[in-house]
């Protein structure tokens, strides 16, 4: 890998600054999902086991370089330590006076929580000061935030350029399996991309049809590429301003060699409710008076044929509007379909963003993929083909 891992590190006795992302789900003062919490384990436990002085920092919400008391992460303490079980020091700052004598009390194999760095204007603009302020705590700084990396902040960007540099485990783990899916791929390579617009996912588009041998398209962004090609899609979401570019997109993927597999069949229905009297119909068949919210069990067939014959899926949205059943069923069938295939016949499956997280947790498949990400921003503009700062700093220490 170009960067340096725990591997490389000799963490007893020194004072290690961790980046994590502790940006979770909180509602009425409670956690709702403690995910990035528990990835995050593995990294201060090794860290600590060896005898560092663990300081982790991160930032929450978005107070806009002021002290907004909700925002603090002083509930994070409570949580971090239940789960990691044993103790967490806290403090009440994440750079100055507060900061320094809170990390200087540090002993080997304790770690330390500091305050938002979100309250500080200077880390959203990467100010040197900001970064100094952190590098002044520790030895050594380990990255273990690439849900954050997108962004040159002075936590995640500026600091790793004045200390030496490493990737935790769940960044390491994440940009394994990131190149596994789209930089080293092992062929054929199916990418799976849902979601509302066409407009939101261009650029990804655009990455993807280089990359991959077939790109399934989902969810109601098919629509605009069906309505392009001249088909009745009915009262279906579709975006008419973007039939231009779907023709396009259609255009370079086929110069490039990419298949296109657009739904074959969708179950339509009157109105989007739940469990609301639905027909299926063929792609180019629903009736002026309906929309489409899933595509039809043709279509599931047709993307499990070529999961079949692929070697690496890449999956970044849902095929249909699954958080309202009965427009569930074709996602939960591929994604079942998929955690099949990764067990039975080695299929690297790779899967993230918000929305495809959500869908395979209610597929029960979340933990049968090869790897899910929670990165969110990150993870798409990876998929992107875009530079992430956070990473670029780790590879250039």
């Amino acid at each position: 890998m170009p960067f340096r891992t725990l591997d490389d590190l000799d963490a007893s006795g020194k004072r290690v600054l961790l980046r994590a992302d502790l940006n979770v789900p909180v509602r009425d003062g409670k956690i709702t999902d403690r995910t990035r919490i528990e990835r995050l384990l593995p990294t201060i436990r090794e860290l600590a086991d060896k005898g560092a002085r663990v300081i982790v920092c991160s930032h929450f919400d978005r107070p806009k370089g002021k002290r907004v008391p909700e925002m603090s992460l002083k509930p994070m303490v409570e949580a971090l330590s239940a789960t990691l079980n044993r103790p967490v020091a806290w403090a009440d700052d994440c750079i100055g006076p507060a900061a320094d004598a809170a990390a200087a009390k540090l002993q080997d194999g304790e770690v330390l929580l500091l305050e938002n760095t979100r309250f500080h204007a200077g880390e959203e603009k990467n100010d040197p000061a900001v970064a100094q302020g952190l590098a002044e705590l520790a030895d050594l700084y380990v990255n273990d935030a690439f849900s954050a990396a997108h962004r040159a902040h002075a936590s995640t960007e500026g600091v790793a350029h004045l200390l030496p540099s490493y990737a935790g485990r769940l960044m390491e783990a994440e940009l394994k399996a990131l190149d596994a899916a789209l930089g080293n791929p092992s062929r054929p390579v199916v990418a799976i991309v849902g979601g509302a617009k066409v407009s939101t996912k261009l650029e990804l588009l655009g990455n993807l049809m280089k990359k991959v041998d077939v790109l399934v398209i989902g969810g109601a962004m098919a629509n605009t590429f069906l309505a392009a090609q001249g088909h009745a899609v009915g009262k279906s979401l579709q975006e008419a301003e973007m039939h231009d570019t779907a023709r396009q997109i259609m255009a370079d993927a086929a110069a490039t060699g990419c298949e296109i597999l657009l739904p074959l069949d969708l179950v339509v229905a009157s109105e989007f409710a739940p469990n609301a009297m639905t027909r299926t119909v063929a792609a180019d068949r629903v009736p002026p008076d309906m929309m489409a919210l899933d595509v039809g069990p043709d279509t599931v067939d047709a993307i499990e044929a070529k999961l079949r014959k692929a070697s690496t899926l890449v999956w970044n949205g849902p095929l249909g509007a699954f958080e309202t059943p009965p427009f569930d069923q074709a996602t939960v069938a591929v994604a079942q379909s998929v955690a099949s295939l990764t067990a039975s016949s080695g299929l690297k499956s790779i899967a993230g963003g918000g929305d495809t997280v959500s869908a395979l947790r209610h597929a029960g498949v979340l933990t049968r993929m090869t790897y899910v990400s929670t990165a969110g921003g990150a993870f798409l503009e990876w998929l992107e083909g875009k530079t992430l700062p956070g990473v670029a700093a780790l590879e250039a220490a």
